[in-house]
C-alpha cells in the first residue's frame, strides 16, 4: 500500500531527481549501472571486516545494532518508464544510508526524522506523507521532541545538503564516514535514542 502510494503520487519529482543524477558524473554513473542494494549483491562479510569509521563498516555495524537487514524493499509496479522505476528504487534502497549517515535507528521518531530529511533533500510526496501523518501515532512527549529538535534539523540539513540520490553509496565503502557527512553538507543531527536491541521494531517505509 505505502509503497504504491510512492509510486503513484511520485508526479514531476522523478523526473527532476533523475535530471539532477545527470549533472554529477557520479550520478551519471548510477543511472548506468543501475546497482542494487541487498544481501544477494552486497558483500557483508568484506564490508564488516573494514576498519572502523569506515561507511561500510559503520552500515554493517548499523544493520547488527538494529536488527535489520537491506532486503525488506518491495520492487517497483506503478512506474512504467525503466529509467524512472530505478531513480524510485534507488531512493527506496538508499533509505538505510540516510539513517546510518546520520546516527540514527529504526524507531518511529528517527523514521520520522529522516522522512522530513529526504522531503527537504528529494522532494517527493511520500515522504511529506509520511512526515505529516506519522506524528499522529505518536505520544506527546515524542512528538514534542519531534519537531523541538528533529524538524529543525531535518528541514535545514536536508534542504542545504548535497541531493543524496546523487551519491554512489557502493563506491564508498572505504571512505571516512565522518568525511562523507563533510562532503556532502550534512550538518551533526539531535543523538538518537537508541531502544534496546529486543525492543527495535523495523518501521520503516
Amino acid at each position: 500500500m505505502i509503497s504504491a502510494l510512492g509510486e503513484t503520487t511520485a508526479g514531476p519529482a522523478l523526473p527532476r531527481l533523475r535530471d539532477i543524477m545527470l549533472q554529477s558524473s557520479e550520478g551519471r554513473r548510477i543511472l548506468r549501472d543501475r546497482p542494487r542494494i541487498n544481501s544477494r549483491t552486497l558483500d557483508m562479510q568484506s564490508l564488516a571486516n573494514l576498519p572502523e569509521g569506515t561507511f561500510g563498516r559503520t552500515y554493517t555495524s548499523w544493520l547488527e545494532r538494529t536488527g535489520v537487514t537491506p532486503d525488506p524493499r518491495e520492487p517497483v509496479r506503478y512506474i512504467d518508464d525503466p529509467e524512472l522505476g530505478f531513480v524510485m528504487q534507488r531512493y527506496r534502497e538508499c533509505h538505510d544510508f540516510y539513517h546510518v549517515i546520520n546516527n540514527f535507528s529504526v524507531n518511529r521518531e528517527s523514521e520520522l526524522a529522516i522522512k522530513f530529511f529526504e522531503f527537504a533533500n528529494l522532494g517527493l510526496p511520500l515522504a511529506a506523507f509520511s512526515a505529516l501523518f506519522g506524528p499522529l501515532a505518536m505520544t506527546s512527549k515524542k512528538r514534542h521532541r519531534l519537531f523541538s529538535e528533529y524538524v529543525p534539523w531535518a528541514l535545514k540539513c536536508g534542504s542545504s545538503a548535497r541531493c543524496l540520490i546523487t551519491v554512489y553509496w557502493e563506491e564508498r565503502w572505504e571512505q571516512n564516514t565522518e568525511d562523507m557527512k563533510k562532503e556532502f553538507g550534512l550538518l551533526d543531527a539531535p543523538p538518537a535514542r537508541w531502544p534496546r536491541r529486543k525492543q527495535t521494531t523495523d518501521v520503516r517505509t
